[in-house]
């Protein structure tokens, strides 16, 4: 025992040195997507494949394994729980993973990951899919590569890179869960189509100054907790948000005069991801207690404060008076009631970031089929546009006009996302199941709401979910908070809730 108290805090310690090179190359990429000018993207993709082999160089190298061998072997058996097990236990998986990919496909996926989002960024202004096929089918091939070397016990390719996002998911266990929900939600679409009432929808898209809205915005992300001391607020092409490390998070958004939605539930959801980031415990970063359990849980974070808070009628009876007073020709002659109605407007549409509740988890399931069948080899990248607008008229009843409406949309594919996605689904799930929860224990949020307090909110999701970090899988992490397994139920009993009385149905 004398030898491996020692040997653990030298493992920990080199951990997070390759955690801090691998901070750096995330501040690479928020600059690359907010102020890099266009020029530079040659020397970032240089930059970003130099420092991304020199991370892997580390965390790969062979006294790594063997310290870990031998604590395994030696050190008195842990609580399963205890933050030194999971941290040992994430080490010994992302070890084990980082093993088996050479370092030159390492630098090679992230020099065309950077090429890559800037040639999207490009395609998709010109809503052009062939400019970007090249730099997609690159990736695709790449992301095999990785797939094929990391392995999975299940013999499911996708499995390999699901794991990367949601650790201990299988692809057949989402494919379960996501068939309950969408046997439950085509029908609710279905009836809330032919409803016989329907928001003025258009009250969104009036003029709303971008300056205003930055404002507004900021205020509203603050209220809820995040903290802008320790986080920033700036724009980018796809809204997203880097978790530096401690006392560092940014945030993105992108602004259009004419469409109020976007831009301020963008905040609210890329809060909800900083919030959970500024949550995390800063003397364990680079460990596994110190990192987001998963993505999915991640983005349970963001959904709840998007939407489980932010189009709820109680936050808007604190902030409707303040939007009122800052767009007033907008709003001035806008009953709440009118407002909130249309801020919860379902029906089809093109884009997934600024899609309602109701739909939105059909487009994750259509990019989840569709990027399985890109691992798998089932579907080639130039038949994307064919494929993804088949199965939208298949969802939706409506073909995308143009690729930048459709396949083009989102940046995930070009920086190599593929296994992502499906994590967005599960995160309205565990969001729902994690709200529930909290109104048990707190009370009566929806009159916290309506008085501006949503403190007692954020700290019992900094206690129950944000300090543990990765100390539980998502599946374990769900069951400890809210006493069930992950059920599609508690999501779909939201949405009958707050839909069926707006529309009627």
């Amino acid at each position: 025992m004398s030898t491996i108290n020692p040997m653990i805090s030298s493992l920990f310690a080199e951990l997070q040195q390759v955690a801090y090179l691998r901070s750096t190359l995330g501040l690479l990429g928020w600059d690359e997507q907010t102020f890099m000018p266009s020029g530079g993207a040659e020397h970032r993709a240089n930059q970003s494949a130099q420092l991304a082999g020199l991370a892997h160089e580390r965390a790969t190298q062979p006294h790594v394994g063997e310290w870990l061998s031998q604590i395994e072997a030696e050190l008195p058996r842990q609580p399963v729980d205890s933050v030194t097990a999971a941290n040992l236990r994430e080490a010994r998986r992302k070890y084990d993973r980082a093993t088996k990919l050479d370092q030159t496909l390492v630098e090679e996926l992230s020099r065309c990951a950077t090429l890559a989002q800037q040639a999207w960024v490009g395609a998709k202004k010109a809503r052009n899919f062939g400019q970007f096929l090249p730099w997609l089918d690159k990736m695709v091939g790449l992301k095999r590569q990785e797939a094929q070397a990391v392995g999975s016990t299940s013999g499911v390719l996708y499995d390999a890179l699901l794991d990367d996002y949601e650790p201990g998911a299988t692809t057949a266990e989402i494919q379960a869960v996501f068939t309950a929900l969408r046997r439950e939600l085509v029908p609710l679409v279905a009836a809330i189509a032919e409803a016989p009432r329907r928001p003025d929808a258009a009250i969104l898209t009036r003029s709303y100054p971008v300056e205003t809205q930055q404002k507004f915005a900021r205020a509203a992300a603050a209220a809820i907790g995040f903290d802008f001391d320790r986080g920033r607020l700036d724009t980018s092409a796809h809204p997203f948000c880097s978790g530096i490390g401690p006392g560092d998070c940014r945030l993105t958004t992108r602004y259009h005069e004419h469409h109020f939605p976007g831009a301020f539930f963008g905040v609210l959801h890329e809060a909800g991801h900083g919030i959970y980031e500024q949550g995390l415990a800063p003397d364990q970063f680079g460990l596994a207690c110190g990192e987001a359990a998963s993505l999915g849980i991640h983005e349970s974070q963001s959904r709840m404060w998007e939407n489980l808070v932010g189009r709820s009628r109680a936050f808007w009876e604190h902030f409707y008076p303040a939007a009122q007073q800052a767009f007033p020709g907008a709003l001035q002659e806008i009953s709440l009631d009118q407002f909130h109605f249309a801020i919860n407007d379902v029906r089809p549409s093109w884009i997934r970031v600024e899609a309602d509740e109701v739909t939105y988890n059909l487009h994750i399931m259509l990019r989840f089929d569709l990027e399985q069948a890109l691992i798998r080899d089932d579907l080639q990248p130039a038949d994307l546009p064919t494929a993804w607008n088949e199965r939208f008229q298949e969802y939706f009843g409506m073909t995308p006009p143009d690729d930048a409406l459709g396949c083009l949309q989102d940046v995930h594919w070009s920086a190599g996302l593929l296994g992502y996605f499906p994590t967005y689904a599960l995160g309205n799930m565990y969001a729902s199941q994690f709200f529930d929860r909290a109104r048990t224990e707190l009370g009566d949020l929806s009159t916290m709401f309506a008085r501006g307090e949503f403190q007692p909110l954020k700290e019992w999701l900094n206690t129950q979910i944000h300090r543990h970090g990765l100390q539980y899988r998502a599946s374990e992490l769900v069951e400890k908070v809210t006493g069930q397994k992950l059920s599609a139920e508690p999501l779909l009993t939201h949405l009958r809730g707050r839909f069926s009385p707006l529309f009627g149905v």
